[in-house]
């Protein structure tokens, strides 16, 4: 399983582009994606909602548990991937392209964010 180098992913499995415009793109990662299992529902947030670093802002449900979103970082929401909220599979099918969950304007980014090397180790356990 091979993380992309220009994401950042946090220790509860998102991932987080680069900012464009200070618009980044949320998702959870691959390693995420294979514990879930095949995902069969997406609760993403809403346009315009704001989200908090480190708390619930969704939840991911698979045919073995039911799972929260995490945010990477804070922010208000600017665009959810309807595409992924219509056909979950694409979260396991693409996690880091098409299974994109929401993009986020970026207010406050902590500083514990791991590069694609150190998520890798992490996630290795």
């Amino acid at each position: 399983m091979s993380n992309p180098k220009e994401l950042r992913y946090s220790k509860e499995h998102e991932w987080l582009s680069a900012a464009e415009d200070g618009v980044s793109t949320v998702g959870i990662t691959e390693h995420a994606a294979n514990a879930l299992g095949d995902v069969v529902f997406v609760q993403l947030p809403e346009v315009g909602d704001s989200v908090s670093a480190g708390e619930t802002c969704g939840e991911l449900e698979s045919t073995k548990s039911v799972s929260d979103l995490y945010s990477p970082v804070s922010g208000e929401v600017t665009e959810v991937n309807e595409d992924v909220v219509n056909d979950p599979s694409l979260v396991n099918s693409a996690p880091f392209e098409g299974g994109w969950l929401f993009k986020v304007r970026i207010s406050d980014e902590p500083a514990d964010l791991l590069s694609a090397d150190e998520y890798t180790a992490f996630s290795a356990g």
